[in-house]
């Protein structure tokens, strides 16, 4: 959605600050994951069971 939202508005800018939220996304949810490990219980069962973070067969 980020992604074709600035495009289907034709502002071209607007793609350059998606570009920069993918790596932040990314490493907001492996810090996240990292807290819920540590300290969430029935969390290291959970990850066993659900092998991808956040898109199917992907990541």
């Amino acid at each position: 959605m980020f992604l074709f939202t600035p495009l289907a508005l034709g502002s071209y800018w607007a793609v350059i600050p998606f570009l920069l939220s993918v790596p932040m996304n990314v490493f907001r949810i492996k810090s996240e994951e990292e807290v819920l490990l540590r300290e969430l219980p029935g969390y290291k069962d959970y990850c066993l069971k659900t092998h991808y973070r956040l898109i199917p067969l992907i990541w």
